[in-house]
């Protein structure tokens, strides 16, 4: 819009500093100028507000979802399984024929050398040669390869299971370093009503400086501690965009509820063999298992059968010729049966192992399910008792300090125990949640 004429001058610098003196007129021109850009953008800015949808809040089972989906070890894993299944259907096959051609017997010397039709004892050859491997070694081979399929797809759990837990605790983190800013902001806004007081009771000469400068200084912690708090935010955004990806810095929904899950306690040592780790194992124990039957399998030599067709000269016969190739194991005791005893202490060791892992898992579970029930009782005391009790102390302190019956040492330290009771009960349900996730995709029935 056009700047109104009247009384309008350019604006001229002064003489003794490098600021510029402006006339009335330029005043009122450049002002309604500036208001009139504000409201033209205010009014840009409110469209452009209301054409971009809100964003989804991002929930626990969201988040999972899109860990899952731009996943690449679930990839490499399933890439694995395949491998595992196609080189089963090879192994379970004859092996290739071999085609032989050849001279045989060429004479390189004298009147006859390098001729393929005047020595008698020259002939051109073509022969196929055919290993006959039993069905059920060739059953055994591909038994194998099946058991590493197996053992790809148990792999692939654990990294979905590690994966949940991963997503699950970078929500959960987030969550809570969140509710921690709302929580010390809040406490940090009703700390600073207390500036005023102590201002106005310092002038009135009602309360000494001191009281002036511990206020402010016990907001100044609070800050302190905000952001701290908020650096951690940032950690966790980070931490979850490793998962998600972009819909980290979407806003969270609504937690889970913790005070349930699925993993029944009576039902632990049941529910424990569908454990990623110990199925992994038990997995690697079957593959070991197969090899061992591949070893015995081994014991009884695969035979060979060969046919040749030798061509002579035009004066001399052709020739045929079969033969039958055995291997010798003429040394068995050092030989394969060492091969199968340490195939079969392989599948001993890989059984003990898987043992003692369960024995380990089990305890863990059976001390997670301990400590989450205690906090959960922690949680409900905190509720009912101990911050009820907290903030009615610094209700009374305050009331007191305003009162003039006490000392506004007794209120600071009245908040600061609310916050710290406050403080520790998000820290323990923080706690309570990562047990929680701990145990809600602990077996298989959680990771489909």
């Amino acid at each position: 819009m056009p700047l109104p004429s009247e009384g309008v001058r350019a604006c001229v610098p002064r003489k003794n500093n490098n600021t510029f003196a402006c006339r009335p007129g330029v005043l009122r021109a450049l002002g309604a100028a500036l208001l009139a850009a504000g409201l033209c953008g205010g009014a840009a800015a409110q469209t452009i507000a209301q054409a971009t949808p809100p964003a989804q809040p991002l929930t626990l089972p969201a988040a999972l979802r899109a860990a899952q989906a731009r996943s690449h070890a679930l990839v490499a894993q399933d890439a694995a399984a395949r491998s595992a299944r196609e080189m089963a259907v090879a192994a379970a096959r004859l092996p290739d024929p071999v085609l032989r051609l050849s001279v045989d017997n060429l004479p390189v010397d004298g009147p006859m050398r390098f001729s393929l039709t005047e020595d008698f004892m020259t002939m051109r050859s073509v022969g196929l040669t055919q290993t006959f491997v039993r069905k059920d070694k060739r059953r055994a081979r591909a038994a194998r390869f099946e058991r590493e399929a197996d053992t790809a797809l148990a792999a692939r759990a654990m990294q979905l299971a590690e994966l949940r837990r991963g997503t699950a605790l970078a929500w959960f983190d987030r969550y809570y370093q969140q509710r921690m800013v709302t929580l010390l902001t809040r406490q940090r806004d009703e700390a600073a009503l207390q500036i005023d007081a102590a201002e106005a009771a310092y002038r009135g000469g009602r309360g000494p400086q001191a009281d002036l400068f511990a206020v402010r200084s016990s907001v100044a912690r609070i800050e302190d501690r905000i952001r701290e708090a908020q650096a951690r935010e940032a950690n966790a955004t980070t931490q979850l965009a490793r998962w998600v990806g972009d819909l980290a810095a979407a806003p969270l929904g609504d937690p889970p509820p913790l005070s349930t899950t699925r993993l029944a306690a009576h039902t632990v040592a049941h529910q424990l063999d569908r454990h990623p780790d110990i199925a992994l194992m038990a997995a690697k124990e079957a593959v070991a298992r197969a090899e061992a039957e591949l070893a015995r399998q081994d014991k009884r030599a695969d035979w060979s059968v060969s046919l040749m067709y030798g061509q002579r000269g035009d004066g001399f016969s052709n020739m045929a010729t079969i033969a039958l190739s055995v291997p010798l194991q003429w040394d068995q005791a050092n030989r394969q049966e060492r091969e199968l005893a340490a195939r079969l202490a392989k599948a001993e060791q890989a059984r003990a192992e898987r043992e003692e892992m369960t024995r380990a898992h089990l305890a863990e579970t059976e001390r997670w399910l301990t400590t989450w029930r205690s906090h959960l009782t922690r949680l409900d005391d905190y509720d009912k008792t101990l911050i009820p009790l907290a903030a009615e102390r610094t209700r009374a302190a305050l009331a007191a300090y305003r009162g003039g019956g006490g000392a506004l040492a007794a209120v600071l330290e009245a908040r600061r125990m609310e916050i710290d009771t406050r403080i520790e009960r998000l820290r323990i349900e923080m706690e309570t949640a990562g047990l929680w996730v701990e145990l809600e995709y602990l077996v298989a029935e959680q990771q489909q």
